[in-house]
């Protein structure tokens, strides 16, 4: 019990902390980004894609240390250049192949400028897992712009996005600019990517732009419901997992993937029972 207080008592202490609430603030806005791109990553089979994509966050990251511009926008180049190439070598259809290349070639790329870079390159590996205990204002403010910027096109293109993502011939053959819409999508989950990584790294972006997805499609198969349930999954895993690793000190990281995982897995057994149940009502 006095470990808990203790835990809580240095919890709301650090909160007092200006760069704390900015963290904060930028745990629940990637909450939002992130929870809304989810389940449309999952319907159109992208998981794996989302990986290459955060991999090369890091190579744009690398390029722009070496050149002395922007690491964000660097990130966001990178990111974005690379869901675009996934999407235009065919990724849907399990094209696995398509992102082991990309993602071979972004690895290689951004260890080549690291070498190449004479200064500390410190920041641009911190990429890797995260620096979300750093983020100013201005971070603050770029995050909230790319969430509403996503967030926004989500819902204009939300009609012909998900018949796209859920039978791509069949809305080519209704008159749906299946490519169009494909490039759009990988322009809005690079921009996610890009700013995920920022926050829990690229090592495990996957528990923000993929975990809430493939909880929300386990327990629901109604397609806002699935976007509702994963921002409220995402929300917890970022948000508790920042304020889960403020006492003890750990990487936010950790805690966010490990918020993620026990999401997924109550979700998983909630699916498997209601899957049990509707067989013996039938019967």
């Amino acid at each position: 019990m006095g470990l808990l207080t203790g835990a809580f008592e240095q919890t709301r202490y650090l909160l007092g902390f200006d760069f704390v609430l900015s963290s904060l603030a930028a745990a629940a806005l990637l909450g939002v980004l992130s929870g809304v791109i989810a389940p449309l990553v999952i319907l159109r089979e992208m998981s794996f894609g989302v990986h290459a994509t955060s991999e090369l966050a890091l190579m744009g990251a690398a390029i722009a240390l070496f050149f002395g511009v922007s690491l964000s926008l660097g990130a966001v180049a990178g990111s974005v250049s690379a869901a675009l190439l996934l999407v235009l070598f065919g990724l849907r259809g399990g094209n696995d192949a398509a992102v082991g290349v990309v993602m071979s070639f972004g690895m290689g790329v951004s260890v080549l400028f690291l070498y190449l870079y004479p200064g500390n390159s410190t920041t641009a590996l911190a990429l890797l897992t995260g620096q979300i205990v750093g983020v100013t204002g201005a971070g603050v403010r770029s995050l909230a712009v790319a969430t509403v910027l996503v967030v926004a096109i989500v819902a204009l293109l939300w009609r012909p996005l998900l018949f796209a993502s859920a039978d791509p011939e069949v809305a080519a053959a209704a008159g749906v600019r299946v490519r169009l819409v494909s490039l759009a999508f990988a322009v809005l989950l690079g921009l996610a990517a890009a700013q995920t990584v920022q926050i829990v790294g690229a090592l495990l972006v996957m528990s923000l732009l993929i975990a809430p997805g493939a909880s929300s499609v386990a327990i629901t198969a109604n397609p806002l419901a699935a976007v509702a349930w994963s921002v409220l999954f995402a929300e917890l895993a970022a948000v508790g997992g920042l304020l889960l690793s403020l006492a003890p000190g750990l990487p936010v990281s950790v805690m966010v993937s490990f918020i993620s995982f026990a999401i997924y897995l109550v979700c998983r057994l909630v699916g498997w029972r209601r899957a049990r149940r509707i067989p013996a009502v039938r019967v």
